[in-house]
């Protein structure tokens, strides 16, 4: 098999509650895809790009991973947990020839579900341009690797 030059890890679970109403079988299956998935998908693709001694490896986060907001506990664990992942990822990698990147996605990304106003006035973000910024990011020189970059849409709130 191909060591993979890029590899992205764009998976994301969660259910809306608040603390006391969360139940631990929700909460693990939150923590499990956001933060677990990311460790053992990231372990695994660590391990091939270290033979190759370079590689890219892309962890799409949330806002939650950076603020928890009142009935997102159950995303904000299992994304702060992907953020810390991918920083010590970088440590250690970092030296070794592998950028591992922590992007944060700040709203909604367009799909069938949009409205043409949404469109029109780009208030999600284009799936092409997120590629594109992940590509560029996969061609970074690493006299200038980006660690964390966040993108939202031109009218999102920060």
């Amino acid at each position: 098999m191909d060591v993979p030059r890029l590899a992205v890890y764009n998976v994301e679970q969660f259910g809306p509650g608040h603390v006391v109403d969360i139940e631990t079988a929700a909460f693990l299956e939150c923590w499990r895809v956001n933060c677990l998935g990311a460790f053992l998908f990231g372990r695994e693709v660590a391990r091939a790009m270290l033979t190759r001694g370079r590689g890219t490896l892309i962890f799409t986060g949330a806002t939650a991973a950076t603020r928890g907001r009142d009935g997102y506990a159950n995303m904000a664990v299992g994304k702060w947990g992907q953020r810390a992942l991918a920083q010590c990822m970088a440590r250690e990698l970092g030296p070794k020839g592998n950028h591992v990147v922590h992007v944060i996605i700040d709203g909604g990304i367009l799909n069938e579900h949009a409205t043409p106003i949404m469109q029109q006035r780009m208030l999600k973000l284009f799936p092409d341009e997120i590629a594109e910024n992940y590509l560029a990011l996969h061609r970074q020189h690493p006299s200038t690797w980006t660690h964390e970059l966040d993108l939202r849409p031109w009218l999102e709130r920060f």
